[in-house]
């Protein structure tokens, strides 16, 4: 049985996360969808709220978990059994960024196996931080998200005033 682990912000997530999701969940016998710690980033949402609400858009999938860690995602990987880390691509830059992190993993955790997906063509300009931001300004993102995460949005942000 092999057991994958597909870490991310998820703030919020995105059809695109959804695709990877999707994707890699019919390679592996076991995905965990981990809502990881980034101090890097201040997040929309708690990350308690990004495990709502990829548990309620993914519903009871059999293969598919969803869990959050405060861990180094390699410790996390070591301690449940994950055999391989997987991430989305979405440019060149993702895949050099990607692939010294994946550096940096096999470092810390020597069993771990990296996997890079490359972004469905629909996704490549899409990022939770440009969702984040057109949501801000009240652009519809309807098409960019699960209406849960476009709901959630519309509950968490107002949209910015704007000086003329």
């Amino acid at each position: 049985m092999i057991k994958a682990v597909f870490p991310g912000s998820f703030d919020p997530p995105t059809l695109g996360h959804l695709d990877i999701i999707e994707r890699a969940s019919g390679l592996f016998d076991e995905l965990v969808v981990l809502v990881a710690a980034n101090g890097a980033k201040a997040g929309l949402f708690s990350p308690e709220e990004r495990v709502g609400l990829l548990r309620d858009i993914l519903g009871a999938r059999p293969k598919v978990s969803v869990r959050s860690c405060d861990t180094l995602v390699a410790d996390f990987a070591r301690d449940e059994g994950c055999a391989v880390l997987v991430r989305g691509v979405r440019n060149p830059s993702d895949y050099s960024y990607e692939y010294e992190l994946s550096l940096l993993y096999r470092h810390l955790n020597s069993a771990l196996e990296f996997i890079l997906i490359p972004a469905d063509p629909r996704y490549l300009a899409l990022s939770s931080t440009a969702i984040k931001e057109l949501a801000s300004y009240g652009a519809d993102v309807s098409a960019l998200v699960h209406p849960l995460v476009e709901t959630a949005l519309k509950r968490k942000l107002r949209p910015a005033s704007r000086s003329h």
